[in-house]
């Protein structure tokens, strides 16, 4: 595999790939050290277990909130909706946005990681792992409280975001 001497896909050509992987859009929320809320996009989001229930996200080693997350113990994933949710998509991915919390409304669940009030459905997860995985952290978080409304998510897609439409 890895040491086996064999050439391994290049990061670009992997990256195209695995862009026709649509999947849901979230914000990855958490407290700084600060006590100010620290939050980014994420699509590397997936729920693994049910006894208990666990979700991942996976988080860059070198994001700004990554640390945070690690540091608080907690986090809470906020799946985005596909009617407003995009502008907020774009601001939490931006690595140079200083306020990207201006005007948007939160509040703290079970963990105390701050939920969007706006989010079409949401986890407020306590870590219970964290495992490296490459460039990543592989946060996993077993769910203390959640909830969902009705409505359509926001979808990534080879670099754009979309819509489902059912």
């Amino acid at each position: 595999m890895g040491g086996s001497g064999r050439e391994m896909i290049d990061p670009s050509e992997f990256r195209r790939v695995m862009g026709h992987f649509a999947s849901g859009v979230a914000v990855v929320t958490t407290w700084g050290t600060d006590g100010k809320p620290q939050g980014l996009t994420a699509t590397a989001v997936c729920s693994v277990s049910l006894r208990p229930t666990l979700v991942l996200v996976c988080i860059e080693r070198t994001a700004d909130s990554h640390d945070p997350i690690r540091a608080a113990g907690a986090f809470a994933i906020n799946v985005l909706d596909a009617t407003k949710g995009e502008s907020l998509a774009r601001r939490f991915a931006a690595g140079d946005e200083p306020d990207k919390f201006r005007g948007v409304a939160i509040r703290q669940e079970r963990s105390g990681a701050p939920v969007l009030s706006d989010a079409l459905a949401w986890a407020d997860c306590e870590i219970r792992e964290a495992i490296t995985g490459g460039d990543h952290t592989i946060f996993l978080g077993e769910v203390a409280a959640a909830d969902a409304q009705e409505g359509s998510p926001l979808l990534y897609y080879r670099g754009g975001y979309g819509r489902f439409i059912p």
